[in-house]
């Protein structure tokens, strides 16, 4: 297959925008497929997991291929819910292009916005399809302006709809100037005729809009049009491809994939405009070791290279990679060296996914997107490479998870089975983190939303078949002292036998260090052997501070004098008496509640600013920082991180579901428990 017939795509829009509906659309008519699957029905061939087909969402990336005038086209349809935004990220980062599906009555809603700014990231060229033209309330150029004010983005509209009596009937085409109706039961007679007189000098206004919009980055065709000179169709299509491979314009269309009107156009300009892995600037990487950095050139020829971008785990044939090769050539049974963990491992089988489908082939070159099998220890980002020809590609960067929660096995038996389950779930989504904290004896889990652990713990109980609990979990607090303080403390205990006896004066006060100990005893007053049990006795009471129970920190600990008796004194001795003197110095050197506090990112709409701050200054919050990038306002500060349960959903209340954030520790300081 030659590269500039490939097209590598993603399909990403807002939840329900109908991205589904549309792959569903082109998979039949391109003759992957003899039978429209419907999502509503729970029967479309690219949610095919037992989750999505209940609830009637895409909760996972899915990948197939077909082939349009001659072109062949890999797709991955991607969720559009804001749980599984990483889903889109880990797509983008290896697509040539994508579709930017719209609803013609929702318009530019917010998980539009974040998967644009997504593109924006990874400069990937763009075409945008406003779907649901047949809705009640449809707004074609109603969207377009939004794509235009709110995403900052230059969409160049390619297509106009055509309503009867508010009844969608067809499509004009501003290249061809034609009429497009979509007949037959399912689509299939797209038949053209002249544009209806009464479209006419609508049609006219939109397409001389279209050329003065190309004529701004194309000279040749900015000289015929202040010439009045006919344009050519070929020029006018390379013009815009090139436009928007440049990504200085977004073609726009339009259609209702429902009701089988404009897929098969769209699929024209998918092949006409959006880019082959020839077109654009080449992937880069760098020799590990060094600062150098090489261009890869998609070629099959040259060394291989392939960036892993998904792993899932199949319970027939272990671990699927699913990656992106940049350059060369590699064959089922052949050795690869991942770069990423300096190791080589051995290609099994290699496949191509046609949603939950495999097929098995023998080789696969540059431009392919491919799963792997038989790859041991590998990682999302990670980069495979030839041995001798070392280099890594650029990873991919996710969100950190902003919801966690506790998770507990109802039997021993459950034990084993969860730890293995959490793993391979972790391996596979990188926005999914196990953890156990040992100050509360919890196993916690984080995930990007509600949902997403939803999703998790249907899975750990169908797919693992793991009995659990889950719970809230707690905030982890710490205590610290303000002031020095000093207790001398005399332990002496006596028993019908052998006695015990210790004296030590020990003196607290604030430090940097988590915990620091000095001992200044001189002239053997304590013999040295003791001195470490001292030390043990004051590292144990700090476990446990007298305010709450939270372990202590940021204490400095000196151990200033004492005396021992030659026959009752012991480490055991020693190290009850430096509980105790610990645990009364505690109590005169100001202890003080330590509370968690976290970097708080969010990134909004500008007219939602106001909103943001007073919340924050609600929960006890400080404002660092403000900027506008890309007409979104990014907003950052500092929160404490018990106010910030929950705050997915109060942020989606105040700003209309339009706004994202992410959270990251930071430091601990002075603060309180929550009620």
């Amino acid at each position: 297959m030659q590269l500039e017939n490939l097209r590598n795509i993603g399909i990403i829009a807002h939840i329900d925008a109908g991205k589904t509906t549309t792959t569903e659309r082109i998979l039949y008519y391109t003759g992957l497929t003899h039978k429209m699957g419907e999502t509503h029905e729970g029967s479309s061939v690219m949610d095919f997991l037992s989750y999505e087909k209940e609830r009637g969402i895409t909760v996972a990336s899915a990948a197939t291929t077909c082939s349009w005038q001659g072109k062949t086209i890999n797709i991955i349809d991607t969720p559009g819910h804001v749980d599984f935004t990483a889903e889109v990220e880990r797509s983008l980062r290896i697509l040539d292009g994508v579709v930017v599906i719209f609803c013609s009555k929702g318009g530019v809603e917010p998980q539009s916005e974040t998967v644009w700014r997504q593109a924006d990231k990874y400069r990937v060229p763009r075409i945008a399809y406003i779907n649901k033209m047949d809705a009640v309330g449809a707004d074609f150029f109603r969207v377009t302006e939004q794509i235009e004010n709110r995403l900052g983005a230059n969409p160049l509209v390619i297509s106009l709809p055509v309503h009867d009596d508010d009844d969608f009937m067809g499509i004009i085409d501003l290249i061809k100037m034609k009429y497009y109706t979509f007949g037959g039961k399912l689509g299939h007679d797209v038949l053209e005729t002249e544009i209806p007189e009464r479209y006419l000098t609508e049609a006219e206004t939109w397409r001389n809009t279209m050329i003065e919009g190309l004529a701004e980055n194309d000279e040749e065709l900015l000289e015929l049009y202040f010439n009045n000179e006919a344009i050519p169709e070929e020029m006018i299509y390379g013009s815009i491809r090139n436009s928007t491979v440049a990504g200085q314009i977004v073609p726009t269309l339009c259609g209702s994939s429902y009701r089988n009107i404009g897929v098969q156009l769209l699929l024209d300009s998918i092949v006409s405009y959006l880019p082959s892995p020839l077109d654009g600037k080449n992937a880069a990487g760098i020799i590990p070791g060094s600062e150098e950095t090489l261009d890869i050139v998609p070629d099959a020829g040259e060394p291989f290279a392939a960036l892993i971008f998904k792993i899932v785990s199949d319970r027939h044939v272990g671990k699927l990679a699913f990656a992106r090769v940049y350059s060369g050539t590699v064959k089922a049974g052949s050795y690869v060296i991942n770069s990423s963990k300096t190791k080589k491992e051995r290609v099994g089988r290699l496949v191509k996914m046609h949603a939950n489908h495999r097929e098995e082939i023998s080789q696969v070159s540059a431009g392919d997107i491919v799963a792997f099998i038989g790859l041991k220890d590998v990682s999302t980002g990670d980069t495979l490479c030839e041995e001798g020809h070392n280099i890594l590609l650029e990873s991919i960067a996710f969100p950190e998870p902003v919801i966690q929660i506790a998770i507990e096995p109802k039997t021993q038996n459950d034990q084993s089975k969860l730890g293995e389950a959490l793993a391979k779930l972790a391996s596979e989504d990188p926005t999914f983190k196990v953890m156990y904290n040992q100050e509360t004896g919890q196993t916690l889990i984080s995930g990007m939303g509600e949902l997403h652990l939803e999703i998790v713990a249907e899975r750990l109980a169908k797919e693992f078949m793991v009995d659990f609990n889950v719970g809230q979990p707690q905030v982890a607090y710490k205590e610290t002292i303000s002031q020095s303080a000093e207790q001398v403390t005399r332990y002496v205990k006596q028993t019908g036998g052998k006695g015990q006896f210790a004296h030590i004066v020990l003196r607290l006060e604030p430090a940097e260090e988590s915990f620091e100990f000095v001992s200044k005893i001189v002239g053997g007053a304590i013999p040295r052997e003791y001195i470490p049990a001292v030390e043990s006795g004051i590292k144990q009471a700090l476990m446990e501070g007298i305010l709450q129970g939270f372990p202590v920190v940021n204490v400095k600990a000196t151990l200033l004098d004492g005396s021992f008796h030659e026959v009752d004194s012991s480490e055991m001795a020693f190290r009850t008496a430096a509980m105790i003197a610990t645990r009364d110095c505690l109590k005169k050197a100001g202890p003080k509640l330590l509370e968690p506090v976290m970097k708080l990112e969010i990134t909004s709409p500008e007219e939602f600013t106001g909103n943001i701050i007073s919340n924050i200054s609600n929960m006890r919050g400080r404002l660092e920082s403000m900027e506008m990038e890309n007409n979104t306002q990014i907003i950052r500060s500092c929160v404490p991180l018990v106010e910030l349960f929950g705050y997915s959903t109060t942020l989606r209340s105040l700003t209309q579901g339009r706004a994202g954030f992410s959270m990251q520790f930071s430091h601990y300081e002075e603060g309180i428990i929550a009620s």
